[in-house]
């Protein structure tokens, strides 16, 4: 039987995504805001050197193109953990490309200079500026103070060869003349790089396809640049819960890189996630990077930088493949006595555990079925009988939530021995 007839797949109904390769500076790809952005989370520990080079390393594995590995202007604490992953991704060949984050101002820019001598391998400069009207109100700026601080910082940065991503800060709430005028001076100054943020995780998927088609239109083509020649970067925040989403608007759009962190873990609410992002863009062929090890990067997130991992957190919470629910498991465990991983992993999961190196697991609770029972005992190496059923059967039906795995082998053991 043909696999595909067994899922209508609403998702495909009337959806293209035309992406022609001639428009963009390469395909769609990713830039990791895990060590940097996402360690301005109130919640967040910064972890050690050691740890953070364990998780670019996940990154380099995933096949994650870009990774900002922190901010220098912090202090010299933070320019010694870049200096460090610098020479992990140097003596490694890393293909991962690395940035730093900078505000507008040389001093920030300096360190770079000297980094990307020491180490022979350019660090993307990804300097930010705050572009909004609110912004403007608040700090006294005036356009024409934008205008100046970018170009000072910016044509320092080009003088010294480091290339620079320039990034409007809450973009999303930004005048359009505004953004026009300073990415278009950037452009001038020799900038190829432009980041459109949500900072503030205002925007909706309406208006990310909105201000993309802004950028592309009034922005890039109107100051006379081929789309082919500007890469476009897309950073968006999870204030209304849409980070997911606007990624994947913005893909749809037509951005060339997608920013977020694991677990999305950042400032207030967090910023997009990185990981759903990846299983969706997988799901819908958009990409096709080996994300085996994508729920081994989401752990040692969890672990390192302590941000939560709820048990129903998509894809890689506990809860995720697992179901006690009597009718769900029987489903999942039929398709698993025909030997069918592909059909285990579909029947009752929009999300095929397989591809994401996990698998359904069975559960024993109130909700439970006898099916639930057998296959336990079974994949744990009991011989069923129809007391021993019964007996775990009426207990499971006492508890308060699914049984853990020990408590289910008590039960059992002490039925057994008795």
């Amino acid at each position: 039987m043909d696999e595909r007839s067994l899922i209508y797949d609403w998702n495909t109904v009337e959806y293209e995504l035309n992406r022609n390769p001639a428009n963009h500076p390469h395909g769609v790809w990713f830039d990791d805001e895990t060590l940097r952005d996402g360690l301005q989370s109130p919640s967040a520990r910064n972890p050690t050197i050691e740890e953070k080079i364990e998780l670019l390393t996940f990154m380099e594995n995933l096949g994650i193109q870009k990774v900002d590995l922190g901010l220098p202007g912090a202090g010299p604490y933070h320019l010694e953990h870049i200096d460090a992953m610098m020479n992990h991704i140097t003596e490694n060949d890393f293909k991962i490309r690395p940035g730093a984050a900078v505000r507008t101002l040389m001093n920030d820019i300096e360190p770079l200079v000297e980094l990307q001598a020491k180490h022979g391998t350019p660090i993307q400069a990804s300097a930010f500026l705050g572009t909004s009207p609110i912004r403007q109100y608040t700090e006294g700026w005036t356009i024409e103070k934008l205008l100046s601080t970018m170009e000072k910082a910016v044509s320092f940065a080009v003088d010294n060869d480091v290339k620079v991503m320039f990034v409007t800060e809450d973009t999303t709430r930004s005048k359009p003349e505004d953004i026009k005028i300073i990415y278009q001076r950037a452009m001038e100054l020799g900038v190829r790089r432009l980041c459109i943020c949500d900072t503030c995780g205002h925007v909706t998927p309406n208006g990310v396809k909105k201000l993309l088609q802004f950028i592309d239109e009034e922005v890039i083509k109107d100051a006379g640049y081929k789309r082919s020649e500007i890469e476009v970067n897309w950073h968006g925040h999870q204030d209304r819960g849409l980070g997911v989403a606007n990624n994947i608007a913005a893909v749809e759009a037509g951005a060339d890189v997608i920013h977020g962190t694991a677990l999305g873990v950042g400032e207030r609410a967090g910023n997009a996630p990185l990981d759903q992002t990846l299983v969706n863009l997988k799901l819908l062929g958009v990409i096709d990077n080996d994300l085996t090890q994508l729920d081994a990067y989401m752990k040692k997130a969890n672990e390192y930088i302590e941000v939560p991992l709820p048990r129903n957190y998509p894809v890689f919470g506990m809860d995720a493949f697992e179901t006690g629910t009597g009718v769900h498991a029987s489903a999942v465990i039929k398709a698993m006595r025909k030997g069918d991983n592909w059909l285990a992993d579909r029947v009752y999961s929009g999300v095929p555990a397989g591809d994401f190196g996990l698998k359904q697991v069975i559960r024993i609770g109130h909700m439970a079925g006898r099916s639930n029972i057998i296959w336990w005992l079974e994949q744990n190496g009991y011989e069923t009988s129809d007391d021993l059923v019964s007996h775990v059967f009426e207990v499971a039906k006492t508890q308060q939530r699914n049984m853990e795995d020990q408590e289910v082998k008590n039960v059992v053991d002490t039925f057994l021995n008795a």
